[in-house]
């Protein structure tokens, strides 16, 4: 299964691009991340939709999508990682998560996944959403190869 994180915005030099870098390179399934970013000044809603737009052309024929969201399922660690299990097991060849920008996602994107998740109730800034999303994947793989890395 390769997995492909879809963001809104660019990921600069620094701390967390060092830490998902870190994340990353510790998964053993394939992972792409694409970035998009609208330049142009939109207002919010405009705004929202043309990244939506942007977002679903960065996505792949036949990829399942998960859609991170505020409003979204919360899931616990080892849930995350049966559905992840669930889904390779399927034959899933490319599991794309998409993480919006600053308002959110756009009703199409929403409509399209077959899971929205939420990292919990708090708001979350989107690069830092991102890394925990990178740490929340090596955990599922390592909780489904049995290692110890998570404890109960």
């Amino acid at each position: 299964m390769r997995l492909l994180i879809l963001a809104v915005g660019r990921v600069k030099s620094g701390p967390l691009a060092a830490l998902q870098k870190e994340y990353a390179h510790r998964l053993t399934w394939p992972l792409e991340i694409r970035e998009v970013e609208e330049r142009r000044a939109l207002a919010g809603a405009e705004r929202k939709a043309r990244e939506g737009e942007l977002l679903l052309a960065a996505l792949p024929e036949g990829a399942k999508l998960v859609a991170l969201d505020e409003r979204g399922k919360p899931l616990g660690s080892r849930d995350f990682a049966q559905q992840l299990g669930r889904w390779r097991e399927s034959g899933t060849k490319t599991l794309a998560f998409i993480l919006g920008g600053a308002d959110g996602l756009a009703p199409p994107v929403l409509e399209r996944a077959q899971l929205t998740l939420s990292l919990g109730a708090m708001t979350w800034p989107h690069l830092l959403a991102r890394t925990l999303l990178l740490e929340q994947l090596y955990r599922a793989q390592q909780i489904l190869a049995g290692h110890p890395y998570h404890r109960d």
